[in-house]
């Protein structure tokens, strides 16, 4: 079974930058697409972008296109949220996920993931 640990959350002020990272343990790690998600209060958990785990082809909302950029390194089973340009709007739990479903990717949405890290907190405030 999988396991996921995010990590690289924080406090940043608006325009800032900030690197999540997830790493992907246990046996076996049989997901085919990755994501991260974010949920912030009295709202829905919303996907934010995923990665094919097999040729890299990703997926953003269009509210973060052109400033985050996923990425993976599948040597470290490790996927990655690079966020610049963070704005108050950006401030959620972020969690990373993982599906079978080897077009899960193009959906990024909640229902198609089945496992799921504690999530990591990002505050962007000045």
């Amino acid at each position: 079974q999988v396991q996921l640990v995010e990590s690289g959350g924080g406090l940043v002020q608006p325009g800032g930058s900030l690197r999540l990272s997830c790493a992907a343990s246990g046996f076996p790690l049989d997901y085919n697409a990755i994501g991260w998600f974010r949920q912030a209060p009295g709202k829905e958990r919303e996907g934010v972008s995923c990665i094919s785990r097999r040729d890299g082809t990703t997926y953003y909302r269009d509210s973060v296109k052109g400033r985050f950029t996923i990425s993976r390194d599948n040597a470290k089973n490790t996927v990655y949220l690079q966020m610049n340009s963070l704005k108050p709007e950006d401030m959620a739990v972020y969690y990373c996920a993982t599906s079978k479903n080897p077009v899960a990717f193009r959906i990024c949405d909640r229902p198609f993931f089945e496992t799921w890290g504690q999530g990591t907190q990002v505050t962007v405030s000045s």
